[in-house]
């Protein structure tokens, strides 16, 4: 993702004492109090090396993964809807109807949902992060223009089609909006940044969404973010919705929020990625501070993550600010620094979601690098390793194929030395070390591994298993040799052609834990923190079958 109209945003400030922002996701979650485990892992660290380094970015400011456990659908949906209360100032709806695509045979239709998010009065503070993509989509183009408007006032989402070098594309998503806004009485249309996600190459049903606008605006509502971020899914399993509350400024005070929603499956690997996050909040903060904190909160959270390693052409963050509430703080600094951190917080856990909800992902893995020369060294060799064919296969089977960690990370340095990185790779490789679930596999130049290695590595990958996959034969199965057949031994049979189907067997996070991999390149201060997950024969079927 890159910032659109900013300059290069400060470093994080410090969070102050007594201003630390409270995750509505942390109140009143299960706990599951799995000690004996922590325990154990903390116990093997320390017994092959010490423990590893505290690292900056996701991995320090990740959740208890056992603090969220859920056995169904209902119980996350609840849990989320406790945390789902719009900050003040803001109005949601959501509408969905049906269209017949131009591109399919006549007489074939299927279903939009237009989403909009309305201020209750035009603000100044609105940033945008927008793909890096050099074929942006037809609405990132118009929001790029959008951030040199003096006010926003609502932005209008859709899904199915994305809106991607469509003819007359750009014309398309401006109608929309003017639309919106005539609906609204809220002027012609250029306070309103539009957003599309769905298929690359379709025009947008301009008709049939403006016919859906004056629907929509009759279902604005106040009270719950929840719709929002069930309205803007696509192939996501489940909605994606974190908060944080900040301390009140006074006593008496109403806190500020932060709420954040996100849509994103395939597609992902931000700069941005086929992502679609939405931050909104009540403090009374500035256009330029605005436009300073979120280029800075993206660069260590949606930049840091990858499904798929696909770049999306749409990939859209906009934040926006209704001024309604004060941040706590004596000054300034503190305020922004207050503000900054409960940012920061919201980006971290939706990026989390983001991965955990990715196109049959069954693991997430976290790659912690430490120890690189340069920051930039330390993300490049995250992003090899979650971006591995090899690595993301066997973790997919639970397989502790070690030597696929090594493959990944000579692969990145070779890399970094070729574009022309100052490292010692034959030093680097010579002192670095690998662990895995806090067991060291890999150091100083060898392997350090066994049996019991092994074995603690695999029930590492089972414990992050997220579920289990379910194939659906769909046609009659062809034994391949019915004469070797008998009771002890029945024969072997296959499937022809596609007769078998693999589908996401859940639509809800059953919790929260990772595959922990660590690699100390022992060469410098520098640290990275890379999310991504493995490759399944669910994310093949979602992306072979997508539009048929």
């Amino acid at each position: 993702l890159a910032a659109v109209g900013t300059s290069r945003a400060a470093p994080h400030g410090r969070k102050p004492a007594g201003l630390t922002p409270v995750p509505d996701q942390a109140r009143g979650s299960k706990a599951m109090a799995l000690a004996s485990g922590r325990v154990a892992v903390v116990a093997r660290a320390l017994r092959r090396r010490g423990a590893p380094s505290a690292a900056r970015g996701l991995a320090s400011r990740a959740h208890d993964p056992d603090a969220e456990v859920f056995e169904s659908a209902d119980e996350h949906r609840a849990f989320l809807a406790t945390r789902a209360a719009l900050p003040d100032g803001f109005r949601t709806a959501t509408a969905s109807f049906p269209f017949e695509p131009v591109e399919l045979a006549r007489g074939k239709k299927t279903r939009m949902s237009l989403t909009a998010i309305v201020l209750d009065e035009p603000t100044e503070a609105f940033a945008g992060v927008f793909t890096q993509n050099a074929f942006p989509g037809h609405p990132v183009r118009v929001g790029r223009r959008r951030l040199k408007e003096e006010a926003l006032s609502a932005i209008v989402i859709n899904n199915k089609i994305s809106n991607v070098g469509a003819p007359g594309g750009e014309a398309d998503s401006e109608a929309v909006c003017a639309a919106f806004a005539h609906e609204m009485g809220s002027g012609d249309g250029t306070s309103v940044i539009p957003c599309s996600t769905g298929i690359i190459g379709w025009r947008l049903p301009v008709d049939d969404m403006t016919a859906a606008i004056p629907a929509l605006v009759d279902e604005l509502q106040g009270g719950t973010g929840l719709p929002l971020a069930m309205g803007i899914m696509t192939t996501d399993m489940y909605p994606k919705l974190r908060s944080v509350t900040l301390e009140p400024a006074a006593e008496g005070e109403p806190p500020v929020r932060v709420m954040g929603v996100a849509k994103g499956a395939g597609m992902v690997e931000p700069n941005l990625a086929t992502m679609l996050v939405y931050i909104l909040t009540d403090a009374d903060i500035s256009r330029e501070q605005l436009r300073a904190a979120l280029p800075a909160a993206a660069h260590s959270s949606f930049n840091c993550l990858s499904v798929d390693g696909d770049q999306s052409t749409s990939d859209t963050l906009i934040a926006a600010a209704s001024g309604r509430r004060r941040l706590p703080g004596a000054t300034d600094e503190e305020r922004a620094a207050a503000f900054q951190s409960a940012l920061q917080e919201v980006c971290d856990a939706l990026s989390m979601d983001v991965v955990r909800n990715g196109e049959g992902v069954q693991h997430v893995m976290r790659v912690n690098v430490l120890g690189a020369a340069t920051e930039p060294l330390a993300r490049r060799i995250g992003k090899k390793l979650v971006n591995s064919l090899l690595v993301k296969t066997a973790v997919a089977g639970n397989d502790p194929n070690v030597g696929r960690l090594v493959m990944a990370v000579g692969n990145g340095l070779s890399e970094a030395a070729a574009a022309g990185d100052q490292i010692d790779t034959e030093a680097i490789t010579s002192r670095m070390r690998i662990s895995v679930g806090g067991c060291v596999l890999f150091e100083d130049g060898k392997f350090v591994i066994d049996g019991s290695v092994e074995k603690e590595v695999h029930d590492h990958l089972m414990k992050a298993w997220l579920w289990e996959s379910v194939p659906q034969i769909t046609s009659t199965p062809v034994p391949v040799d019915t004469s070797v057949g008998d009771e002890s031994r029945p024969p072997a049979w296959f499937v022809r052609g596609n007769g078998v189907s693999y589908q996401v067997p859940v639509d809800f996070p059953r919790h929260q834990r990772c595959v922990e991999i660590e690699v100390d390149l022992a060469s410098g201060e520098e640290t990275c923190t890379v999310l991504g997950n493995d490759l399944t024969h669910e994310y093949v079927s979602v992306n072979a079958d997508y539009r048929s």
